[in-house]
């Protein structure tokens, strides 16, 4: 019997819970920006009350979001007030961070923070407090309850194009994260829900009809999208928490990936190998691991689309790598198609088991 078993308190194990979440998108055809679009997933994850779940509290639960592009007139008007200006839509990244509510503790994050952005060539441009209303959170959410903060980060000056400043800010959110997961009680109170120039995440233990609420946010005429992504969550294949909760950076999934441990597995057992065109040596030391255990399968699959996506992919090409169609034995498919997916089933163990995934470019 291994070590880590004999060490395991009690008879509850990870690896048995199963889930059973609702996922849902609003967007336009032609990609036009409205409040409209926003409060429209709202009403659809609130109609998706049945697909979470919660506690014995019923005001506690097990996670809702919602994932949209950054509302850059908003913002504006938000950071003026606070006393510092942002450049052009697209010219600044958005971080939505869950900080420890110790105050100490968060100030020894927030330098971490500061200190590799530096390092990294990027300015700081300031931190915003998060608006919340937690009067409805029952005591399980509350009792975890993070301190949110949005961080605004300017576009260096030699970075033209925002798929290399996606980059950029990619390779800033995994080495602050190997950071701060050496900071004893930041580890799990310390974490990057999105870090982009493109969307946004909102989201959090909470139920469906408490997201809206929780942040005022989200009910602002100014905080408008082209499209929205939002999640229901039943409890995947990890116990309920802030951060765990979908939408995630890329996708929102439905259905158990059934070989998450053998997609993990091969994932880390290749890392010293991983090399791109698009990320130093020294920023591949910096990204690496991908994949963490102890987070759910959403989140490893999320983290593996990242990757390749950042690595030169176009995201349907990512995608019908990673979760192919049964093209094996089927003779009707188009020659061309079953040459990619014979191909990449060299390269890439098939994350199999996704009943429904919603992905944003």
């Amino acid at each position: 019997m291994s070590e880590k078993i004999i060490d395991q308190p009690g008879l509850y194990r990870s690896e048995f819970e199963h889930d059973a979440c609702g996922i849902g998108f609003r967007a336009h055809m032609k990609g036009r920006k409205s409040h409209q679009i926003v409060a429209d997933a709202i009403h659809m994850l609130e109609r998706m009350d049945h697909r979470g779940a919660c506690g014995c509290d019923p005001n506690t639960g097990d996670g809702a979001g919602l994932l949209l592009q950054i509302p850059h007139e908003f913002f504006v008007e938000e950071c003026l007030n606070l006393g510092f200006q942002l450049p052009d839509a697209g010219e600044y990244g958005v971080g939505m961070i869950f900080f420890p509510q110790d105050e100490e503790l968060r100030k020894e994050c927030k330098g971490i923070i500061d200190r590799k952005i530096k390092k990294l060539g990027m300015t700081l441009l300031g931190y915003r407090k998060v608006p919340t209303l937690n009067d409805t959170l029952g005591d399980g959410s509350l009792s975890v309850e993070p301190y949110v903060e949005q961080m605004f980060i300017q576009q260096p000056d030699l970075i033209e194009d925002d798929l290399a400043f996606e980059r950029k800010l990619f390779i800033l959110r995994q080495a602050v994260g190997k950071l701060i997961s050496d900071i004893k009680g930041a580890r799990e109170q310390c974490y990057f829900s999105s870090l982009s120039s493109r969307t946004i995440s909102y989201k959090g233990q909470l139920t469906t009809n408490q997201l809206k609420y929780y942040f005022p946010d989200l009910d602002n005429e100014s905080v408008v999208s082209a499209f929205a992504v939002v999640h229901s969550r039943f409890s995947t294949n990890t116990f309920p928490s802030w951060k765990l909760a979908q939408p995630f950076r890329y996708i929102a999934h439905n259905g158990e990936i059934n070989t998450v441990k053998g997609n993990v597995n091969w994932i880390r057992a290749g890392e010293k190998a991983f090399e791109s065109k698009y990320f130093t040596k020294e920023e591949m030391k910096m990204i690496v691991p991908i994949c963490d255990s102890k987070q759910s399968d959403s989140a490893n699959l999320d983290n593996a689309i990242e990757l390749l996506y950042l690595s030169g992919r176009s995201l349907p090409h990512v995608m019908m790598m990673l979760i192919p169609e049964a093209w094996d034995g089927n003779e009707q498919m188009d020659p061309t198609r079953r040459a990619f997916y014979e191909y990449h089933a060299a390269i890439m163990e098939p994350w199999d088991g996704p009943a429904s995934i919603s992905f944003r470019a």
